[in-house]
């Protein structure tokens, strides 16, 4: 979508977009409004994403990736965790954190429930039981159904998003798997088919997403674990993508061919988490964990001034979204609920050996 600031959307342009391009300007718009005083950027903002929850399925409760933005129509029907989707899931749970309003929660809450009833396979606990390790596919939004059977880069986020919500267990087991992908390519394949055992798309630009989650796990359990898995990731960034001027975006994880370019989100994130990773001492660490970080990695305060709202009764609620519904989910993300993770386990492998042989397995590494 394209937009003329003065003349508005051009006639000929395509009015598609992403749900996650529309989805995810809430923190940043949100803030801007807190800081200048002026409600409009949160409320269209909230007025976007609204929209968005509105055409939802009412058989799954899960969104698409592509949308007509005139019509309402989903262009794109797939639903999954990466391309397109990715940070609007993310930025649900922490414009909640942020603002504290309960819409948020209540929307995140909702959402990760249709994604653990129609996406989520595999085992029902993480490090427990028979059956295959958790996936996450990508399915028709409006029956469930798998579309394909790959998955991309941008999922290894997941894990991460699931640790600020309390599901540590779900998230050491699906860290695990992108973990086993980048063990056998020295990298992340942009799309990896888990049927066939083979990427998809064989490019790797740089991204952060597996490093964020990393980061994530390693505050949340502190197992040296994540910090071996890091360094991992540190000598293959320094083996197969470093150049004379910077890093390379490798053209084909298995050949490792180059290609000359290097994405911005390289240093703003990727070198970003794997610093933070291991500098203890960070005075971000010392701060009671009263920060965020944007879809982008920038560092957000948790404060009180955004919890603020002097414009309350400005522009009301369009509609009670949740009116018809019975279930309180809020309780899913209390402190209660919040997986700690044993003195005990922090020096031992997250997962039992057994699970960590499977996922190498899944993904062809043995």
């Amino acid at each position: 979508l394209q937009v003329n600031l003065k003349k508005g959307v051009p006639s000929n342009c395509v009015n598609e977009t992403c749900t996650a391009g529309a989805g995810s300007l809430l923190v940043e718009f949100g803030i801007l409004s807190h800081l200048i005083g002026d409600s409009t950027f949160e409320w269209v903002a909230r007025r976007a994403v609204r929209a968005l929850w509105n055409l939802r399925s009412n058989e799954t409760g899960l969104l698409g990736n592509v949308v007509n933005i005139q019509t309402g129509d989903w262009v794109g029907k797939q639903s999954g965790l990466g391309a397109g989707m990715d940070s609007f899931y993310e930025y649900l749970l922490k414009s909640y954190i942020l603002f504290g309003d309960s819409e948020d929660l209540e929307m995140f809450n909702a959402v990760y429930e249709s994604i653990q009833n129609h996406l989520r396979r595999g085992r029902e606990a993480c490090n427990e039981g028979e059956g295959d390790p958790p996936l996450y596919v990508n399915v028709n939004m409006f029956n469930g159904e798998i579309m394909n059977t790959w998955i991309d880069s941008l999922q290894a986020f997941f894990p991460g998003l699931q640790v600020l919500m309390g599901d540590v267990e779900d998230a050491i087991c699906l860290h695990a798997f992108y973990y086993a992908i980048w063990k056998r390519f020295g990298a992340l394949p942009e799309r990896y088919n888990w049927q066939l055992q083979a990427p998809d798309v064989m490019f790797y630009p740089l991204r952060p997403e597996l490093v964020e989650s990393t980061y994530l796990l390693y505050q949340a359990t502190k197992n040296p674990f994540y910090l071996h898995v890091g360094m991992d990731i540190l000598e293959s960034l320094e083996k197969y993508t470093k150049v004379r001027c910077g890093y390379a975006t490798l053209h084909h994880v298995i050949e490792k061919s180059k290609e000359d370019r290097m994405e911005s989100f390289f240093l703003s994130e990727t070198c970003k988490y794997l610093y933070l990773l291991f500098d203890e001492d960070n005075p971000l660490h010392r701060s009671g964990s009263k920060y965020i970080f944007t879809t982008e990695g920038h560092i957000l305060p948790v404060i009180k001034l955004f919890r603020e709202k002097p414009w309350q009764d400005v522009f009301p609620k369009e509609e009670d979204t949740f009116a018809n519904s019975e279930v309180d989910y809020r309780p899913a993300n209390s402190s209660i609920n919040c997986s700690r993770v044993s003195s005990e386990r922090r020096f031992a492998l997250p997962l039992k050996g057994i699970y960590m042989r499977q996922i190498d397995q899944m993904v062809g590494l043995v």
